[in-house]
Parts: structure tokens; sequence; C-alpha cells
């Protein structure tokens, strides 16, 4: 058995969850057993659950009020067991923070080989081979692991997204021997807005310092994504500067993404932001610097002001 474990939010599974499964798929096609199982955690997560059996061959459901708030320590352990019950002999996790921070934790439960934050995976005789980023994006190692079970978490974006399987696949309901929780939430704020998560983003237009302030995202940044029914997205100096929250920051120390469109304005394009957008389909860069190392990524690039350029294009996508 090839388990994922689901990424979801609001009622609604990520595109991180599709992502795996295509990884998955992958596996079965050079002769790793099946069948491709996702495990839903969490509380109310029929809808959840419904989305995964498009995909999946079929769907584990642990609808348990406590797995209603996130928590390593469960998360960790529901993955553990189910594994264990299932004899899984590849455990696929989300290269969310959530999944970096659980995916040890199972690895160490099920004394196996773990696989981080993989771009590529494929079965190499008795074991996997992967590929992940090092060095800030500038070096991809090849690594390998064998062992009875391997578990692996998939750098978000690096896979893409599974089409439906032609038969939805069964669903099944799971009860979990959960350790007694030794951390409590007691309260909890979410930053809501109206726009595209970055990571579900089809098209995502993202500000770096040439923007020039704050103010000026509410000028040519959001009316040109709000247009374009885009994601926003910043860059590490604009998010330290205070001009934008941490959850629209693109990089190595944020968000990796793959939309079909990136739209870049006034990003000098640094190595650590390139490592965490360089695989977009499409590159479009407005920079007055025409020297800038955004352009030797980009598909197409404007040099000039974006003062001159944005307000054009903003007129543009109204049409």
């Amino acid at each position: 058995m090839i388990l994922i474990v689901a990424e979801h939010s609001g009622g609604k599974l990520g595109k991180a969850t599709l992502e795996m499964v295509t990884a998955a798929r992958q596996l079965t096609e050079g002769g790793r057993e099946g069948p491709i199982t996702v495990l839903v955690l969490g509380q109310g997560v029929a809808g959840v659950a419904g989305e995964a059996a498009a995909v999946a061959d079929q769907v584990l459901v642990a609808d348990n009020a406590d797995l209603a708030q996130y928590s390593a320590e469960a998360w960790a352990a529901a993955t553990a067991q189910i594994a264990q019950e299932g004899k899984a002999h590849t455990v696929i996790t989300p290269g969310s923070r959530s999944g970096r921070e659980y995916a040890p934790r199972v690895a160490v439960k099920l004394d196996a080989p773990y696989l981080e934050d993989v771009i590529s995976l494929q079965v190499s005789g008795a074991g996997l081979q992967a590929q992940r980023y090092t060095y800030l994006a500038r070096v991809t190692e090849t690594v390998q692991a064998e062992g009875s079970v391997i578990v692996v978490s998939a750098k978000p974006g690096s896979f893409a997204p599974a089409a439906p399987a032609a038969q939805p696949g069964e669903q099944y309901d799971v009860d979990l021997d959960l350790p007694p929780a030794r951390v409590s939430i007691t309260g909890k704020s979410v930053e809501k807005s109206s726009r595209v998560a970055l990571s579900e983003a089809d098209v995502i237009v993202t500000g770096g310092r040439g923007v020039g302030n704050a103010e000026n995202f509410g000028r040519f940044v959001e009316p040109l994504a709000d247009n374009l029914g885009a994601g926003v997205g910043a860059t590490r100096a604009v998010v330290d500067a205070g001009w934008r929250p941490y959850a629209e920051q693109v990089g190595q120390t944020g968000k990796t993404v793959q939309p079909q469109a990136y739209i870049a304005l006034g990003v000098s394009g640094a190595v650590q932001h390139l490592s965490g957008m360089g695989k977009s389909k499409y590159i479009v860069a407005i920079n007055k610097d025409a020297e800038a190392p955004i352009f030797k990524v980009a598909d197409y690039g404007i040099v000039g002001d974006i003062n001159e350029i944005v307000p054009a294009l903003i007129e543009a996508s109204k049409r």
C-alpha cells in the first residue's frame, strides 16, 4: 500500500494532495505495489474524502474530534498507526510546514528512512530514488533509501496535479488509538482573504522591492491580481520590511509555487526567490534593471518603470 496523508483546508482538498497522487502513480507504474490510499484526518471531513476518492484507489477517513485542530503529535500517531495496520511500504506526506513537522516523527515511529522535500520520485531496485534541492537550490542532489517502509515528503509544486481516476475509490471509516494530547490550542486567528491561496493559484502576481512601498502594492499588485483572478505574492525583502504578510512570501523560506503564469513586478530574482517559483510554466518579469537575474528565467520580460507599465496592464486586464 502507498499511503498518502491528505492536505486540506476549509473543507477542500489541497492541490498538494493531487500532486502526491501523481507521485504515487509514478511509483506504481515503476513496479511499486498499490493500492494508492489517501488518509484524511480531521473532523467534518466528508467533503474532503469525497474529493480524494476521485483520484485514489481507496480513502481512509478518520473523522475524529481529537483531530479537529492540527497537532504534529496526533497526525504522526495517526499516520504511523494506519501505515502499520495497512502494511504500507511507502508513506507520502505534503512538504508544507505542517507536513515537514510531523513526517520525521512518522519515520521515527516506523523506524523508517525519510526522504525529505523531494522534487522527483521513482522506484530503484528494492527502494526509492529521489531528487531534492540543496545549497540554496543551486544544487540538485539524488538520494536513495531502502526499507520495508519509506517515508517521503513531496515539495509542493514539484508534481503535476493528478487527473481523476476512471473509477472513484472506495471510502472506509477508520478508528484510531491516539495518545492523550500534551498541548492544547486555546485560541486561533485566521487571516481571511477573498483571493485564491498561493498554493492553489493558476496565476500569481508578485511584488518585490522594486514596487517601491507598501502603498504601491495597493496601486499595482493587488488590482492586477484581482483583475486576473490571481494570488498575490511577495519577496522576502518585502515581507521583512513589513509591507506584506508572511503568508504571501514566495521563495526558499516561504512558499514554493508552480502556477501556469507568474508575473513578477519589481522582483530582482535572487536565487532564494527563484527556488520557490522557477518551475512556473510561464514567467513574466517587469523590472527597470535590464541586468536583473529574473530576466534569465523569464519567458517574457519588459525593461521599464512599473509606474508606467503596470497601470496599462491593469487597464488592459479589465478588458
